[in-house]
């Protein structure tokens, strides 16, 4: 999927639903890092694309809360 297209869906999710977004992400980082350190991890990449994805939706959420609109 393209990072426009990840971005957008982000966007039109709720704050509760991006907590929750963000949860599962987490839980996905720690297990790639677990497969880094054993030398199973294939898609080295995806440590990446889930850390820069933490942050965009810690970036949302924060704009979300501080907009007068919410």
């Amino acid at each position: 999927m393209k990072k426009a297209n990840v971005l957008q869906e982000l966007k039109d999710m709720t704050i509760d639903q991006l907590g929750d977004e963000m949860i599962k992400l987490k839980k996905e980082q720690f297990n790639l890092r677990f497969q880094q350190a054993t030398g199973q991890l294939e898609n080295t990449a995806r440590v990446r694309e889930v850390r820069r994805t933490v942050a965009r939706i810690k970036t949302l959420v924060r704009q979300k809360q501080t907009s007068p609109e919410a």
